[in-house]
């Protein structure tokens, strides 16, 4: 599994000492361009060929706090994907222990502003085949 290191700033730190919570969706966004890059499409290559991706919706589920000077790693794995978007799950693990868990919707839209467009053989071949990694909800 593709996992993306990630050390924890000064500066993404809240009053209660762990990481604020819109730091997980950069730390994803980070892990996100890196995993297609370690599967052979560079996100410039994306973009190049007119296409780029948003996100659509995200959803983050909380274990344990993250702390400054944590070392972290955000594994990678594929959930879902359709005609037109696909979705990732990630998994903040500090040591080997999850943290956080994040579940992100990305459509793939045309760099002009024309639209939704259809997920192209190159990026799926890179996406893989879906192995979810979200936790099931009670």
């Amino acid at each position: 599994m593709f996992t993306h290191p990630v050390s924890v700033r000064y500066l993404e730190v809240d009053g209660q000492g762990v990481v604020f919570n819109m730091w997980y969706l950069a730390y994803a966004d980070d892990a996100m361009t890196a995993f297609l890059a370690h599967r052979g499409l560079p996100y410039a290559q994306l973009i190049a060929a007119g296409l780029d991706t948003q996100v659509v919706g995200s959803q983050l589920t909380w274990q344990a706090g993250v702390g400054w000077g944590d070392d972290v790693a955000v594994a990678v794995s594929v959930a879902a994907w359709g005609r037109t978007s696909f979705t990732l799950d990630f998994e903040v693990r500090r040591d080997s222990t999850p943290t956080c868990w994040i579940r992100t919707v990305y459509v793939v839209v045309a760099t002009d502003g024309s639209g939704k467009r259809t997920v192209p053989d190159d990026l799926r071949a890179a996406l893989g085949e879906p192995a979810p990694m979200f936790p099931a909800r009670p």
